[in-house]
């Protein structure tokens, strides 16, 4: 796994997608925008964040849709799909669709657990089984049973002029081996690996054997590869949220700085009594970052990341953002970006968001 002298394999990126509650298009057009540079820039991989009930992305399988038709190569993920909101044969469909139509780029990450603040909301989501519903790793197997074409309904056949089958259709080969988990435990990162998945860690992990954060992540990824079929093989991704300021301007960099410090004092103990540890977000020069991910005990367990945008800066700042991670920090980590599929290679990325 990455040292010093080993490359990173993928490089991608993550972003909430915010959006005026008066205005939403231009926050949507947006997120699409971001996703069209980060192709231009030669990312491997683009995912957006899911809220429900808040001013960011709640459907960002529909949004990926929209990105498979506006991209060519880079490949599509979701972190997380919270799979307490959603019914597994429904969301397989959806999942299987947009794979279909991406050729085959769909990275769907997924995780479980009651719907956040489920009290207020479960009336307006099962009112007729809020008292029953599973929301446990049993939701996650339905999913992946339903992906990889298991039988969905005990009929198949001709009624009238109307063909039905019994599993879930369009049937994508090859999206269940594209299945992520989002664990932040020892109990779902050995879960994950023994159901097969790939591994999504992020900024958050649940403070079980240290407070301190790599070495926890660094635990439950060997965790996981200790219980995959594939060992060492299992692909892991890690998420920390990384702030290059290689061509920020004086501006920017006070304000990435102002905001990591104000997110500081959370990383110094475990939070809530779900004991939860938040990783400290990396700003500086790309070479200072690289220093300090090669002394990251989680990062050096991994080949491939998805580097976490900050929730609330303006476009030009993703834009900067990103173009130094792709330009400066991604080849400090020695990886190579994938070939743009524009057939004008010397076209420049934009700055502007699509309208």
């Amino acid at each position: 796994m990455p040292q010093s002298s080993e490359p990173l394999r993928k490089l991608g990126f993550l972003t909430i997608g915010l959006f005026d509650e008066a205005d939403p298009r231009p926050g949507h057009e947006t997120t699409l925008s971001i996703i069209e540079l980060g192709e231009q820039l030669g990312f491997d991989s683009a995912w957006v964040r899911h809220r429900h009930l808040q001013y960011g992305i709640s459907s960002p399988v529909a949004v990926l849709a929209a990105a498979t038709q506006r991209t060519r190569r880079i490949e599509l993920g979701t972190a997380v799909i919270p799979l307490g909101w959603e019914n597994p044969l429904r969301l397989a469909e959806d999942l299987a669709t947009v794979d279909i139509l991406s050729g085959g780029r769909l990275n769907p990450g997924i995780s479980v657990g009651p719907p956040m603040h489920y009290e207020t909301v479960k009336e307006a989501l099962y009112p007729d089984a809020a008292d029953v519903e599973d929301f446990g790793y049993a939701r996650v197997e339905r999913l992946l049973a339903f992906v990889r074409g298991e039988k969905a309904s005990d009929f198949s056949g001709t009624v009238g002029i109307e063909n039905f089958s019994d599993r879930v259709q369009p049937h994508s080969a090859g999206l269940a081996q594209r299945l992520w988990y989002g664990g932040a435990s020892l109990r779902s990162a050995q879960w994950a690996g023994e159901h097969g998945m790939n591994l999504l860690t992020s900024s958050v992990v649940k403070a079980e054997e240290s407070e301190d954060f790599a070495e926890i992540q660094q635990s439950q990824i060997r965790a996981f590869r200790a219980h995959h079929p594939d060992g060492e093989r299992a692909r892991v991704s890690q998420g920390l949220v990384v702030i290059p300021t290689d061509s920020a301007s004086a501006e920017q960099k006070a304000k990435y700085e102002a905001y990591a410090a104000s997110r500081t004092p959370r990383t110094a103990t475990p939070q809530g009594p779900a004991r939860m540890m938040f990783a400290r977000d990396l700003v500086g020069n790309s070479t200072e970052i690289a220093e300090q991910l090669y002394a990251h005990a989680g990062f050096r367990e991994v080949d491939e990341v998805a580097f976490a945008l900050p929730f609330s800066f303006e476009h030009a700042d993703y834009v900067q953002i990103l173009t130094d991670i792709a330009t400066k920090l991604g080849p400090e980590l020695g990886w190579r970006p994938a070939s743009s599929p524009s057939s004008d290679s010397s076209s420049a990325p934009s700055s502007a968001p699509s309208s």
